[in-house]
């Protein structure tokens, strides 16, 4: 990813944050064929390791997993964004832009699953995914969840196929005006702090990373 320095994070804190704020991302590897494919999924992002893990799981019918298996694999979590008009800039030669948040987080994907093959361990695993997954999105659904017969929890477990993916690389692009004079960037934040939900979420993080004095 292209990532002028003024735009550039580094901050594993943020990084984290940021992943698990917007924690629907795309997955890109190849295909069998080697044609590149993406996999949208939500992903649970813990707090491991150098940089994090990420885990999540696949559709049993969706072969990428087994493409992506012990390979590289690119995961990009996507922020809020929205058009910056040209009108907001004091200087009238001024040209439109975007400005947005992503991260790119980079490791090995490997699946989740008992090494002698167990199916009653191969299901705990699997379970244990889901159960974070719910923790995270909706925990209120955790008692449902667990009162399903073992029969159906099975059943459905049985259709998926999980993953972990350390990461061992981490880019995080937070495009906020940082490059433009004073006056614009309170332009810019004014604008959208009275916008959308998306440009009120990016006024936040303009808010949180001004620079010192301002």
């Amino acid at each position: 990813m292209y990532i002028p320095k003024f735009n550039q994070i580094q901050d594993r804190a943020l990084l984290i944050e940021a992943m698990r704020a917007w924690s629907f991302a795309v997955l890109f590897g190849p295909d069998a064929s080697g044609a590149p494919v993406a996999t949208h999924l939500p992903l649970v992002v813990r707090d491991e390791g150098e940089h994090g893990v990420l885990e999540g799981h696949f559709a049993l019918a969706n072969p990428h997993w087994k493409s992506l298996a012990g390979r590289e694999t690119l995961v990009v979590f996507s922020g809020p964004h929205s058009y910056v008009s040209p009108s907001l800039y004091v200087e009238p030669k001024s040209v439109p832009t975007w400005n947005y948040i992503a991260v790119h987080a980079t490791g090995t994907l490997h699946l989740i699953e008992d090494a002698t093959g167990d199916p009653a361990a191969n299901f705990a695993l699997k379970d244990a995914l889901l159960k974070n997954l719910i923790a995270q999105n909706e925990p209120a659904y955790a008692d449902q969840w667990n009162d399903f017969p073992i029969g159906y929890r099975i059943s459905m477990t049985s259709g998926i196929v999980g993953f972990r993916i350390p990461i061992s690389r981490i880019e995080g692009k937070f495009k906020l005006s940082q490059n433009r004079p004073e006056q614009d960037r309170k332009n810019v934040y004014a604008a959208h702090v009275a916008g959308t939900e998306e440009q009120q979420e990016l006024a936040a993080w303009m808010n949180r990373l001004k620079r010192p004095g301002e």
